[in-house]
């Protein structure tokens, strides 16, 4: 079956996102005109589930189709564990958010699509502020198990975005109003500074050594920005140090059982043994 959506302009940019353990799809694009679509579809049943559409004032630029994290915040998961992706009674633990940037308007993120549609709707602060926002990539580059968002615009700036909630953003590192944190919102975490417009973005292991570079293309070449290996080393240590930790404490906690079962093994025998 070919779906196919009436626009009335050229369409800038398109997306496609296979749902986890599913047979479904979310598709979304953005118009010359400004228009903004997403469809879900059944891919077995060739099937439309769901449509969402608005208007916005100018061309959009990208449209990006992303969860924030493989990771959920539920009992059992410290954010060392990957959680499933579904849950007990085929409900889904990911939110599928769309990413849509402009060429004259803000940047906005809208949450958990296939529950809300196209209605609840988070600001990018500043994403207008550097000219156009040409290029867009959701990737994680603090290892931290959520996903962050980097805009290149043709103001030569790259821009770095987080999510924040519950007051869990470093007043030393991220500026942020305590009341949007509360409520949940996106906050510039870094900026840098190019020589010329960013046209294109990708996150790849160049070097061949675990670890991903951040490839950008601007107008007058290519730039490969790299993680710093003290820095990464640092948080690999720590990591296997809380491992470690919490191996040691189960292993106690075992063994602590294990006593207690023998203790009490004991003293039924002993009472049998007097009668």
């Amino acid at each position: 079956m070919t779906i196919v959506f009436i626009c009335t302009k050229s369409v800038l940019s398109l997306n496609v996102l296979n749902i986890p353990n599913s047979c479904r799809r979310l598709t979304a694009f953005g118009c010359q005109s400004g228009y903004v679509g997403i469809c879900h579809v059944d891919q077995y049943s060739k099937t439309v589930l769901h449509e969402w559409n608005m208007q916005q004032d100018g061309p959009i630029s990208k449209v990006v189709l992303f969860s924030l994290t493989n990771f959920i915040e539920k009992k059992g998961y410290d954010g060392l564990q990957q959680a499933p992706s579904n849950v007990p009674g085929g409900e889904s633990v990911e939110e599928h958010n769309l990413l849509v940037t402009s060429t004259i308007e803000l940047s906005v993120v809208y949450r958990n699509v296939l529950k809300d549609g196209l209605n609840e709707q988070l600001i990018l602060p500043e994403s207008d502020q550097y000219d156009s926002v040409l290029c867009a990539l959701v990737v994680d580059v603090d290892f931290d198990g959520v996903k962050e968002i980097l805009l290149g615009t043709y103001g030569q700036e790259l821009l770095c975005y987080k999510y924040i909630r519950n007051g869990s953003a470093d007043p030393d590192t991220i500026s942020c109003d305590p009341a949007v944190q509360a409520a949940g919102e996106f906050c510039l975490l870094w900026k840098r500074s190019f020589l010329s417009p960013l046209l294109s973005m990708v996150y790849v292991d160049l070097t061949y050594d675990g670890l991903s570079e951040l490839a950008v293309s601007s107008l007058k070449g290519l730039h490969i920005l790299q993680h710093s290996l003290n820095q990464t080393t640092a948080l690999v240590l720590d990591r296997l140090r809380r491992k470690v930790t919490e191996l040691e404490n189960r292993s106690n906690a075992s063994k602590t059982d294990e006593s207690h079962q023998d203790h009490c093994t004991e003293g039924n025998r002993a009472q049998n043994s007097t009668f």
